[in-house]
């Protein structure tokens, strides 16, 4: 016989999808929550595609229906790129597991293509490939958001709302990526990370010559997750996995407060500046 107590229980699971990053899943509870948007933040070469890239392989491996939009490399790019990883995409889209939506080329006699860096457009086509995929949970990247906004930044956070507005319904747990400049580590547009229910940020400095990749989660909702820095590489034929905790600090790596400071109020100038300045 059940009881009240176990359905109420059962009420309280939360289903969580994995990476498929060894090392990663255990930081965050056992994975992402169904239904999450997560932001993968962090200045360019820190790991975000190649986290994206596992997070979709994992779900072709389940079974999940997989959407990728890729801003800043063509498909067949990215289709060589998981390749290098043992990650097949191209038998994926042809077993009608997985979509790419190639941002960057606008072939006009491409079905999955943009024509150009419109949201609304954006959109509709991922709607469009989720009905083409069919019925069930579905996972969708969009590497990257940065690109929708890149000459309106104060568009940034009214961008990121429509995106999760609309597309919550159709079932996706997504990950959208989002370029940080190299020289200050802001983000660009102060948008995605405020609609997120994650944040995942990758990091990168040099330490005794040598290039180290580090990831931190910055916040995941419904979840116990580490608050720890944890260095992450990157092997050719494998992929991503973490290698362990470091004795980091996120604030190892930022710019002293007073001039993040500066920078800041800067950018905030140049929002309230924009004609197109939702606030």
């Amino acid at each position: 016989m059940r009881r009240d107590g176990d359905v109420h229980h059962q009420r309280r699971v939360i289903e969580r999808l994995g990476t498929g990053v060894p090392g990663f899943d255990q930081l965050i509870g056992g994975g992402i929550p169904r239904g999450f948007f997560v932001a993968v933040v962090g200045e360019p070469g820190v790991g975000k595609t190649v986290f994206s890239i596992h997070f979709i392989a994992e779900g072709i491996r389940v079974g999940d229906k997989n959407i990728y939009v890729t801003t800043e490399e063509s498909r067949d790019s990215l289709i060589k790129q998981s390749s290098m990883f043992g990650f097949d995409f191209e038998r994926a889209i042809n077993d009608r597991k997985l979509v790419i939506i190639d941002a960057l080329m606008g072939h006009r006699d491409d079905p999955w293509s943009l024509h150009e860096l419109d949201v609304d457009e954006l959109i509709n086509k991922i709607i469009e490939a989720k009905r083409y995929l069919g019925y069930g949970r579905a996972r969708l990247v969009i590497d990257s958001m940065s690109a929708f906004w890149l000459d309106k930044p104060a568009m940034a956070r009214k961008y990121s709302y429509n995106i999760k507005r609309v597309l919550y319904r159709w079932d996706f747990t997504a990950l959208l990526t989002s370029q940080y400049a190299v020289t200050t580590s802001l983000g660009f547009g102060f948008g995605i990370e405020h609609v997120a229910d994650g944040v995942i940020r990758f990091r990168k400095s040099i330490v005794k010559g040598r290039m180290h990749r580090y990831v931190i989660v910055e916040k995941m909702r419904q979840t116990e997750h580490s608050l720890t820095m944890h260095e992450i590489e990157i092997v050719n034929g494998k992929g991503m996995r973490v290698v362990g905790s470091t004795e980091y600090r996120k604030e190892d790596f930022s710019l002293p407060q007073h001039v993040t400071a500066r920078m800041i109020v800067s950018e905030l100038k140049k929002l309230i500046e924009t004609p197109d300045n939702p606030i």
